[in-house]
């Protein structure tokens, strides 16, 4: 039975951005620990996702099949996400945003209850790597990881692990400390 792995690179510099790269060594992890990984990738920066807007919602109030349907169905189908999630200016890439905005469906990802709402997307597992120029984890400057906590949560996804490459803009010990710091943190999560 195959492993479903959902790859979602929002770094505006793709596969050179240092999220993207911690991502790639990630899945080589998962793929050298079972040969049957099977891997959806979804390049954010040239796969465009537009920003949610009211013809989208037009579109799936019509019924009509939409990109969000096709993001939709990723999700559904991987048990598990890698999330490349780099910082900018104290937030998430605007492209991940607008992704988050087309998976957040109600009645398909998440529902409202008389407790509250509640995420559909169940029994799936996330990590999300994190690049930042500066040092942040656990500071207030730190809007990121509270926004992917809570979105992922709100759909479901709950099993979340962040791995954290700081300090990659503040001088080359910094960015090589931070590096170092990520794949350490990856090569544990793969024992």
């Amino acid at each position: 039975m195959s492993h479903n792995v959902l790859y979602v690179e929002s770094s505006i510099f793709g596969a050179q951005g240092v999220s993207s790269q911690l991502a790639a060594d990630l899945l080589q992890q998962l793929r050298s620990q079972s040969p049957d990984v099977v891997v959806t990738e979804r390049q954010l920066r040239s796969d465009t996702i537009p920003h949610f807007d009211a013809s989208t919602i037009g579109a799936i109030t019509e019924g009509k099949a939409t990109l969000a349907d096709e993001l939709i169905a990723e999700v559904q189908a991987a048990d598990t996400l890698i999330i490349g999630a780099p910082m900018y200016n104290f937030g998430v890439p605007t492209q991940l945003k607008a992704w988050f905005d087309h998976i957040a469906r109600a009645g398909v990802t998440f529902r409202y209850t008389a407790n509250g709402a509640e995420g559909l997307l169940k029994n799936k597992r996330a990590y999300v790597i994190t690049s930042r120029g500066g040092i942040h984890k656990d500071s207030v400057s730190d809007a990121e990881v509270p926004f992917l906590r809570n979105i992922l949560g709100f759909v479901g996804i709950t099993d979340v692990t962040f791995i954290y490459a700081e300090g990659l803009n503040m001088g080359d010990e910094y960015r090589e400390n931070g590096i170092s710091a990520a794949k350490e943190q990856i090569a544990v999560l793969a024992a």
